[in-house]
């Protein structure tokens, strides 16, 4: 029996004879099941922080670039496990970070006023590139060493923000439960990576993210604190 991908036909038999499903049947089976809630949640992933933006119509303490290396990572690793054919359940969150990431960046762009004139060269520059790479349309050399190279992009993406918190102890407008998610979902990805036997590169940038998202987390729990305190202070 397969539904969706996922083979449930080992677990029902052994359930049928009054057994507990073996490892081997149950770990891939509970690999799948992860990796579509995955997907699934992955559609409000990124929406605390673009509410929180809106809400409060002020981008204060977010790094911009690193917000913007954040797509092009996005769409790397999407492109990336599109051109491998991994399961849909393995990849899926991909599609709908990288739409919430650019209507994120839209957000910051436009509570950042004025913006630059040489900041749009990115946006653009961007927008004539990616559906090149997405398309798979490039050299299959150049493919791996891009996707290579995405995990020192989501690194580097995530560096800026964490020296900024540092540097202003304060983690300004970022969202607890979007970088919650984010933390939680790398962590489930590193499963799920594993049993799937997916590459070892994409596995690598999935531990990266583990590291990273729960760097910036600490600090949104830690500086969180004196400004709580502070502002009842000033009451």
């Amino acid at each position: 029996m397969d539904y969706l991908g996922i083979d449930i036909s080992c677990a029902i038999g052994s359930l049928r004879n009054g057994e507990f499903p073996e490892k081997d049947c149950l770990l891939p089976l509970i690999s799948k099941l992860l990796g579509y809630c995955l997907v699934a949640a992955s559609i409000t992933v990124k929406l605390p922080q673009i509410m929180k933006i809106v809400q409060h119509k002020s981008v204060r303490g977010l790094s911009v670039m690193a917000f913007e290396l954040e797509v092009v990572g996005y769409t790397i690793s999407l492109a990336y496990c599109l051109h491998k054919g991994l399961p849909f359940s393995a990849f899926g969150e991909m599609a709908f970070l990288l739409i919430q990431a650019l209507i994120l960046v839209a957000c910051i762009y436009y509570y950042s006023q004025p913006v630059p004139v040489t900041t749009w060269i990115r946006p653009l520059l961007y927008c004539a590139v990616a559906p090149t790479v997405l398309a798979g349309q490039i050299n299959p050399t150049l493919f791996e060493a891009l996707y290579a190279s995405q995990h020192a992009i989501f690194l580097f993406a995530r560096l800026p923000q964490i020296w900024k918190n540092f540097k202003n102890k304060s983690t300004g407008e970022l969202s607890f439960l979007t970088f919650f998610m984010n933390f939680a979902g790398s962590i489930v990805r590193v499963f799920t990576s594993l049993q799937e036997k997916a590459p070892l590169s994409i596995l690598t940038g999935f531990a990266l993210g583990v590291v990273t998202n729960g760097s910036i987390l600490t600090q949104i729990i830690l500086y969180s604190k004196p400004a709580a305190a502070k502002e009842k202070k000033a009451n």
